[in-house]
């Protein structure tokens, strides 16, 4: 269990640089992204204003200015797509970079005295970890950028809102930060598997190469009918024969089957056919 945590912990490390970068830009291009959009609807209320207008008139108009504004603006969606671009590409990278390195660095951490294994779920946790992170810090930052358009937009033209309301106010969020716990479970849980299957294949690749792509790119093919076999089952054999209810468990089911399986080849492959 240590040798997990001390691996968990070196490949949280690598990253930790890059991290703070992507903390920094998401912060930064956010507080950016409320003062430009606040600015610019100030600044089209005035002229607004300035032609003679009522304030009610210019509300009528323009309506009043809310946080969805900012969260369907270039400068909040831009740093999270970076952000889960970034950690889309470190999924791949986080094995290759042990490969392609100065050193062959994967030949001295394959040979570390602990199950094999633990390297992959150490890489798994990691990145795990660093969505967590993230998700969370945005939630944090929300508050702060609230406070901020609050200083910006006098009280008259601004919908106040709560973080709930923020969150809902940007389709990515409400995927990130699922309203209930079956939700959460859901939504990481499937990002989860991907992330195994998506391990697999790069281990099928790294032991038998050019094959091993054609056997990994077939082994993510089978895990995806196996995941959405409930859904096929009932739209085209047993045609809404399962409740909502069975549905979602037997997907949670097959979802329980391709992560095992993930896990149970990647732990063959890793002590069987693994090449450094």
């Amino acid at each position: 269990m240590m040798r997990y945590l001390k691996l968990t912990n070196f490949e949280l490390s690598r990253f930790f640089k890059i991290y703070l970068v992507l903390i920094g830009v998401t912060f930064v291009m956010q507080l950016l992204g409320v003062v430009f959009t606040s600015n610019k609807y100030l600044s089209a209320i005035k002229e607004l204003l300035e032609s003679g207008m009522t304030q009610e008139e210019a509300l009528k108009q323009w309506g009043p200015f809310s946080f969805y504004n900012v969260t369907s603006s270039f400068w909040f969606f831009a740093p999270v797509a970076l952000c889960a671009a970034s950690l889309i590409i470190y999924v791949l990278f986080i094995w290759y970079r042990d490969w392609f390195g100065k050193n062959t660095f994967a030949y001295r951490l394959l040979m570390l005295p602990t199950a094999r294994i633990n390297v992959y779920f150490a890489k798994a946790t990691a990145i795990f970890l660093m969505v967590l992170g993230l998700i969370s810090l945005q939630i944090a930052f929300l508050p702060i950028e609230s406070h901020l358009l609050q200083s910006i937009v006098p009280a008259p033209y601004l919908e106040e809102q709560g973080i709930n309301q923020m969150i809902s106010s940007f389709d990515s969020l409400r995927i990130l930060y699922p309203t209930t716990f079956i939700e959460y479970l859901t939504h990481y849980g499937v990002g989860l598997m991907a992330v195994l299957v998506v391990f697999t294949g790069v281990l099928f690749e790294r032991c038998f190469r050019w094959k091993g792509i054609l056997l990994g790119v077939l082994f993510a093919g089978i895990s995806l009918i196996v995941f959405f076999l409930p859904v096929i089952i009932q739209e085209f054999v047993l045609v809404q024969f399962f409740y909502p209810t069975e549905l979602f468990f037997l997907m949670v089911l097959t979802g329980l089957i391709v992560m095992t399986g993930s896990i149970l080849m990647s732990n063959y492959l890793l002590n069987k056919k693994i090449r450094v």
